[in-house]
């Protein structure tokens, strides 16, 4: 029984040797390809043990669903460096609570992104210290994970054609950040 055993053994050892070499090419040719997340995570799902129990519709699923998640990583990534954003502000940080006349259900709205599709323009404005840059920079970044263009500046002064144009709308005179968004 022992010589049969180690036979068995290893004839087993070989095969997980051979296995491991043929993963080699496979990643290499991954990565020659472009496909840096399907590469990780073959490597990954090749040393995890656990990984020879899912069937071959799972790990191809799997390994698609890294690849998508890692370019979308990446160009989130593009278009928030792009972008220049102030402040690391998230729509989820947005404290609703704080005393600056914020109205939630706009502040929704204006996060849905409808008045970017409709090539409309936002400005912030409001007293100093208020937090306009930062809920600019929150919107900025939504818009960037909905794969869009963002460009904020901040205008010491606005245009004085846009001064009378709200002062004569009866809205207060606008100095503050300026969005640009575009899909």
């Amino acid at each position: 029984m022992g010589n049969f055993t180690s036979a068995l053994l290893g004839k087993f050892q070989a095969a997980l040797t051979e296995r491991k070499m043929l993963a080699h090419p496979t990643l290499d040719k991954l990565n020659a390809m472009g496909l840096s997340g399907m590469a990780k995570a073959f490597g990954e799902l090749v040393a995890n043990g656990e990984s020879e129990h899912l069937s071959h519709a799972e790990w191809l699923g799997l390994l698609l669903e890294r690849e998508w998640s890692s370019r979308y990583d990446r160009k989130l990534a593009a278009r928030l460096r792009f972008a220049k954003l102030r402040h690391q502000a998230t729509p989820e940080d947005v404290d609703y609570r704080a005393d600056r006349g914020l109205d939630r259900a706009l502040f929704m709205k204006l996060l849905g992104g409808d008045w970017i599709n409709a090539h409309d323009n936002l400005a912030i404005c409001g007293p100093s210290g208020v937090g306009k840059s930062w809920l600019a920079c929150a919107l900025g970044h939504k818009a960037c994970r909905d794969d869009r263009s963002v460009s904020i500046s901040v205008s010491q002064g606005c245009l004085p054609s846009l001064r009378s144009r709200a002062v004569t709308a009866g809205m207060p005179a606008c100095n503050e950040p300026w969005a640009t968004f575009s899909s």
